[in-house]
């Protein structure tokens, strides 16, 4: 049973979701950082094979069950640990970022995907997600604009496949009501800033943290 906090934060590609992670970062200084697929050695190595530009031939189910490999090394060896010790994790992306992308977008289903992450997460979900929220053409636009931003192979997926990766998120919004929260990622940095930390510190407080 873990004793710290799970945050993870979750949203379509160009929602700056990885800036803003970083800037709360700076302001939980006893938190523990950390990315998905990746965030440990094994977890990284598995993230290249995925995330190869020239990986076009990965299939789905292939794809779905990687990120679930990298998801339960990364859980047990960095995550798990520093929640046992009662930190605060803060991670990029979790088991939503399946359910949408593969599970939603690849056609796999929702809960087929999931079964597979149950397996591997054994019900370890997190305590709070954030979930920066924007339409798929600005989020296109903003990586597009990004010049010094990695090109990975998700990147060459076409406008249709980005919005049904919106729709998988909408789908989870509804379903994880409880437990995601939703912040208009198409306004200013700052503004996203203010109203993560808002949330943060609102959760946190009736954590009694």
């Amino acid at each position: 049973m873990k004793n710290g906090v799970f945050i993870t934060f979750e949203g379509p590609d160009g929602a700056g979701k990885t800036t803003i992670i970083n800037m709360v970062a700076n302001e939980f200084k006893d938190a523990m950082l950390t990315r998905e697929p990746g965030g440990i050695d094994i977890a990284e190595q598995i993230r290249r094979v995925i995330l190869d530009k020239s990986n076009t031939k990965m299939d789905p189910r292939t794809e779905a069950m990687l990120y679930a490999a990298a998801r339960r090394q990364h859980l047990m060896e960095k995550v798990k640990p520093a929640l046992d010790e009662g930190r605060v994790v803060l991670c990029d992306r979790f088991v939503d970022s399946s359910l949408a992308y593969q599970g939603y977008a690849r056609g796999l289903g929702i809960d087929e995907v999931f079964t597979i992450n149950q397996f591997a997460i054994d019900q370890m979900m997190p305590d709070l997600t954030i979930y920066f929220d924007i339409e798929p053409e600005l989020g296109m636009q903003r990586i597009n604009s990004n010049k010094g931003r990695e090109v990975n192979r998700l990147d060459l997926e076409n406008l249709e496949f980005h919005q049904k990766v919106w729709e998988g998120y909408h789908i989870l919004l509804n379903r994880f009501a409880d437990r995601i929260v939703r912040i208009d990622a198409s306004r200013t940095l700052d503004e996203v800033f203010t109203e993560t930390m808002k949330v943060l510190n609102e959760r946190l407080k009736q954590r009694a943290l």
